[in-house]
C-alpha cells in the first residue's frame, strides 16, 4: 500500500485517544459506547478535517503551490481548518462560503476564519460556491499564484487516504485493548471522505466492524454512490484493488430532521446528553445528528445491550455557538441526569 508515500505536512496530534463513555452508555441501557476522539487532533480546535488537511496540505507543497482554495458553508469546520493549517504552512488561504446572510455575524467557525486570515468569499447559495471557486482559481493563477484547490470537505482520494490511515489506528486501539467493536457510528455528507476512507480501511482489515454513516442532509443514495466511487478511487490512488457497490455502503438517513445544518428535537437532546454524562461537546450539523442515531437505534433495540460500538467524533464545536440560542431553550427545558 502506497499509503506511506504520499506527501504528508504533520499538524494533528496522533493517534487521538479511545475514551470509554462509561455514563452514556450506562444511561442508554448496558451498549459499551467508546468514542474516537478526532475532536482532539489538535489543530484550530480540532476535528477530523485536520487528518485529511495533512495529506493535502502536503500534496500542495509538493505541487509548489503558493495559496489553497476551498468552499463551505459559513460555519465549515472543513474551511476553519484548512485556514489553519495554511497558516501553519505559510500559504494563504481563499475560502468561498454561502450564506443567506450577506453580512453574517463573525461567530463561530466564521470568527475563527478570520482570525487566521482567511481571505473570505461571500455567496448567497451554496450551489454558486463552485463556479466562484473556479474563477478565483483562475483570477490569482492569472496574476502569477499557484493555486491548489481543496473541494468541499477535503474529498478527495488524497484526503480520503487520512481516514484509512485513521481506521487501522482505530483497530490497532482495540486490538490493544483486547475489545471488539461491531460497530463505528460517524456522520456522513454528499462529500463522503471520512466516511469513504473508513470503509476502505474496515477493508483493508478483513471487516472488523460495520462503518455506520449517519446522513446529516436528505441525500441518502448520493451519499451512498458519492463514498462507494471515493473508496475505489483512494484504493487506486494507494495502488490497491478494492469495488465498493453503492448498496454496500451503509447510510442511516432517520436522523437527518429538517435539514443540513438544522437540528432536529432529537439532535438537540443528544448534544444535552453527551454533555451532561461525559462532559462530551457535540455540534448541531454533524455530531450531535450522528449521536442521535447511535441514542435512537439502541433505543428502538436495534442495537443489542452487551455490543459494543465507537462514535468517531469528528469535531465540530465552534459551530454550536452559531445555534446558541435554541440551544440555551432546550437546556432550560431539560432535567438533569442522575445516577438511579
Amino acid at each position: 500500500m502506497r499509503l506511506a508515500a504520499l506527501p504528508r505536512f504533520p499538524l494533528a496530534q496522533l493517534p487521538t485517544p479511545l475514551e470509554e463513555a462509561t455514563r452514556l452508555s450506562h444511561a442508554l441501557g448496558g451498549v459499551r459506547i467508546l468514542v474516537k476522539r478526532d475532536d482532539l487532533t489538535g489543530l484550530a480546535l480540532g476535528g477530523n478535517k485536520t487528518r485529511k488537511l495533512e495529506y493535502l496540505i502536503g500534496d500542495a507543497l509538493a505541487q509548489g503551490a503558493s495559496l489553497v482554495l476551498t468552499e463551505g458553508p459559513a460555519q465549515s469546520n472543513h474551511c476553519r481548518q484548512t485556514a489553519a493549517a495554511a497558516a501553519r504552512a505559510g500559504l494563504r488561504c481563499v475560502l468561498v462560503l454561502n450564506s443567506p446572510d450577506p453580512a453574517p455575524p463573525l461567530q463561530g467557525n466564521l470568527l475563527l476564519d478570520h482570525l487566521f486570515g482567511a481571505e473570505v468569499h461571500l455567496v448567497r447559495h451554496r450551489d454558486e460556491r463552485h463556479a466562484e471557486l473556479e474563477h478565483l482559481a483562475n483570477l490569482f493563477a492569472a496574476r502569477g499564484d499557484r493555486p491548489y484547490v481543496i473541494p468541499t470537505g477535503g474529498s478527495t482520494p488524497v484526503g480520503a487516504a487520512a481516514y484509512v490511515r485513521a481506521a487501522l489506528e482505530l483497530a490497532a486501539q482495540l486490538v490493544e485493548r483486547g475489545v471488539m467493536a461491531t460497530r463505528v457510528y460517524l456522520a456522513t455528507s454528499t462529500s463522503g471522505g471520512t466516511h469513504a476512507g473508513m470503509v476502505l480501511g474496515a477493508s483493508l482489515l478483513g471487516q472488523p466492524f460495520e462503518v455506520i454513516g449517519v446522513a446529516v442532509e436528505d441525500e441518502a443514495e448520493a451519499i451512498r454512490q458519492r463514498v462507494a466511487a471515493l473508496a475505489e478511487a483512494t484504493a487506486e490512488l494507494l495502488g490497491l484493488e478494492r469495488r465498493f457497490p453503492p448498496e454496500a455502503i451503509i447510510v442511516d438517513d432517520r436522523w437527518v430532521g429538517p435539514g443540513y445544518g438544522v437540528p432536529s428535537e432529537e439532535t438537540l437532546e443528544a448534544i444535552v446528553l453527551a454533555a451532561r454524562t461525559e462532559g462530551l461537546v457535540l455540534d448541531p450539523v454533524y455530531t450531535g445528528k450522528a449521536m442521535a442515531a447511535l441514542i435512537g437505534q439502541i433505543r428502538r433495540g436495534e442495537i443489542a445491550s452487551g455490543e459494543t460500538v465507537v462514535f468517531l467524533h469528528t469535531g465540530g464545536a465552534p459551530a454550536l455557538f452559531a445555534q446558541a440560542e435554541r440551544l440555551a431553550a432546550v437546556v432550560a427545558s431539560q432535567r438533569p441526569v442522575v445516577e438511579p
